[in-house]
């Protein structure tokens, strides 16, 4: 059996997303989906993390990686290529513990979405190439390289940027007779461990990893990170914990105050308290009730205005002024016969983390609005693009039904 060992670098320092690789996603930080695709495969042997920063080595300890060595902050800058960090991994595991890799296998965490099996996929290929260097992930180019410009030297005027053999005007062709291009994603490197101490991360002869484009996602900004949250939802990859079968929620529960409204109370002149809710979030919850859904509110708050709105929605299950809301969850659990798997729970706040939690570490759906607040966000494993009373509990409820209707748990 040969020694492969899969690298996930992650370094401390990100200009265009702070804190990039420790961000929640879906309920975990993003670098531990690199660890669970690594701790996944029958081939691999060891799973390390190359890093500069302490609690990027905590995370990936936690979630089951190794951090033998902290990389050298001359590795960890900007514009630091990937060979030099897998160079010093590799030099580092033969001197320190007289370990040598035969194959490595590179999982960035920006690339966290994996369908299961991809791992093996690419390393049996390597393995059953013995002239092959490297396997790389690639799907077909999102736009055709053949019809793209770059300037001349003086700035003035335009030449392609590919030429084509045979076509003096590639730009003007229909792009059914150019060449076909593809794109590398980033998502999945295999390569042999000789080729990188001879200083490349490839070698000369490379396999091509066929993917669809919806796997190819790469995280570089906030907003590509809320996207890719939405998109993995509907994808069968690899997750570092249990997922949730979307189309087999029976029950929802919601919170109200930063939920079902956005947070904000109005007071009239005699003290009396009104709230906004939001119609598009009562229309939602009355589909998923005709879908088969069983819909519940607990909240902390016992107002008059809450308990109108809730008897215009119907709401039978209705828990106002509970303090400790795991056990009623619990209670109404059992009256229902729904495992906690079978629940989604929507909450903003500190007073919703024990049930958060408990969903989701049974396989249920943790959500919150995108307005939640810094504790909630990362123990949730769907967060709608919406605030609380803004359409997050309408967008959760279409969710639901689409999957229910597609058939596709996810």
């Amino acid at each position: 059996m040969p020694n492969i060992l899969a690298i996930i670098p992650a370094r401390g320092g990100s200009k265009g997303l702070p804190g990039k690789n420790l961000r929640p996603l879906l309920g975990h930080p993003l670098l531990a989906y690199s660890v669970a695709a690594a701790k996944s495969s029958k081939w691999i042997t060891r799973v390390i993390c190359s890093t500069d920063d302490e609690a990027i080595a905590a995370a990936a300890r936690k979630y089951g990686a190794e951090t033998p060595f902290m990389r050298p902050a001359e590795l960890a800058q900007d514009d630091t290529l990937d060979l030099p960090v897998f160079q010093h991994a590799l030099a580092w595991l033969e001197k320190k513990e007289k370990w040598k890799a035969d194959i490595v296998v590179q999982l960035r965490p920006t690339s966290p979405a994996r369908p299961e099996g991809l791992v093996d996929q690419a390393v049996q290929m390597l393995l059953d190439d013995p002239k092959a260097t490297a396997v790389r992930s690639i799907c077909l180019a999102p736009a055709n390289p053949f019809k793209m410009w770059r300037l001349d030297q003086s700035g003035a005027y335009m030449r392609n940027l590919i030429d084509v053999p045979g076509n003096p005007e590639p730009f003007n062709s229909p792009r059914q007779i150019l060449p076909q291009a593809w794109w590398q994603t980033g998502l999945m490197d295999v390569v042999r461990a000789d080729v990188i101490r001879r200083g490349s991360m490839t070698g000369a002869r490379i396999l091509p990893l066929k993917l669809d484009a919806k796997w190819a996602i790469d995280i570089d900004d906030a907003e590509a990170l809320r996207r890719a949250g939405e998109a993995m939802l509907k994808l069968p990859c690899v997750t570092p914990g249990l997922r949730a079968n979307l189309a087999g929620i029976r029950l929802v529960v919601l919170d109200v105050d930063g939920t079902l409204t956005p947070g904000t109370m109005y007071f009239g002149p005699k003290g009396e308290a009104m709230k906004r809710f939001h119609t598009h979030d009562g229309h939602g919850l009355k589909h998923i009730r005709a879908a088969g859904i069983e819909v519940a509110v607990i909240t902390g708050e016992n107002s008059l205005c809450t308990g109108s709105r809730m008897e215009k929605l119907a709401i039978k299950h209705y828990f106002p002024g509970v303090q400790n809301k795991l056990p009623v969850l619990r209670k109404l659990a059992a009256k229902l016969k729904v495992k906690l798997s079978e629940i989604a729970y929507m909450g903003d706040d500190d007073g919703d983390l024990i049930c958060l939690r408990a969903v989701r570490d049974e396989g249920g759906l943790a959500c919150a609005p995108l307005d939640a607040t810094t504790c909630v966000l990362p123990v949730c494993n769907w967060i709608s693009k919406f605030g609380g009373g803004r359409g997050a509990v309408r967008e959760l409820c279409d969710l639901l039904l689409l999957a229910r209707n597609s058939g596709k748990n996810d």
